[in-house]
């Protein structure tokens, strides 16, 4: 039976300098790299617009009636098309247009 290949402490310290070297070196190049790449502007879809403006319709009539606070109630649509503009609804809703 053969004797295994001992590797000295130096050794081990040594390769695991190389991959840490290289782990950063690569880290490195790929934040580089995206961030060179600018993001598309985001589109919202017109069944999000359709939504928001009707946002914008209730809460403009609460406001008329000198309502200070009250609910927004939606009455058309379906539940997906709420998860898929919530972002665009929230945006809108905290000031950030």
């Amino acid at each position: 039976m053969s004797k295994p290949i001992r590797m000295g402490r130096r050794t081990w310290v040594a390769a695991w300098a190389v991959l840490c070297a290289a782990g950063l070196a690569a880290t490195a190049a790929l934040q580089d790299s995206s961030a060179s790449q600018p993001r598309p502007a985001e589109s919202v879809s017109a069944e999000c617009a359709e939504v928001v403006a009707e946002a914008k319709r209730q809460l403009a009539a609460s406001g008329q009636q000198g309502e200070d606070g009250g609910v927004v109630a939606f009455s058309r649509g379906s539940s997906s098309t709420f998860e898929d503009c919530d972002d665009e609804l929230r945006g809108y809703l905290l000031g950030n247009p």
